[in-house]
């Protein structure tokens, strides 16, 4: 059974709040970590992952790329120094066999993986993730952001 702790929900209206929080989630993540990013489309989930992957090259002294959605390629991958970062978007992935040729648990310890309409990974035995939930309010005018996570050090950070 999961047992998870979850944070408030953290408003992200702004982009240099999305950005803010990207960054401050970076100093929690390690190799091994699913990050699992959930909402509806254009809620932001492309865009946080932006600002981690430009965090962690700002951090390790390197140029900053542009992070594209990989909704046609299903899988952009990131070299930062010793760190491999996979940022998948499933949203165009229907059954379990096409998720299984992507080869999402190879080398799962050996890398961070970002994981965009995460839906169909629920059937994986994924351990270190953390789970994002973006949400926009009744008239989409507003943007939240939940925390869900066994880490108590993350969900210690956005109290």
């Amino acid at each position: 059974m999961l047992i998870a702790t979850r944070s408030g929900k953290i408003n992200i209206s702004k982009e240099k709040d999305t950005k803010l929080i990207a960054e401050r989630l970076c100093k929690h993540i390690n190799l091994g970590d699913f990050i699992l990013l959930t909402g509806n489309l254009g809620v932001g989930k492309t865009t946080f992952i932006k600002y981690i992957i430009n965090s962690l090259q700002r951090i390790n002294r390197q140029k900053l790329s542009e992070v594209p959605s990989p909704t046609f390629n299903i899988i952009n991958e990131y070299q930062i120094k010793k760190i491999l970062i996979k940022h998948l978007d499933l949203y165009r992935i229907k059954n379990e066999k096409e998720l299984n040729n992507l080869g999402i648990q190879e080398n799962i310890k050996k890398q961070i993986t970002l994981v965009e309409w995460p839906e169909i990974v629920k059937k994986l035995n994924i351990k270190n993730s953390i789970r994002l939930i973006f949400e926009y309010n009744k008239n989409y005018t507003e943007r939240y952001l939940t925390i869900i996570s066994k880490k108590k050090k993350i969900i210690n950070e956005f109290k």
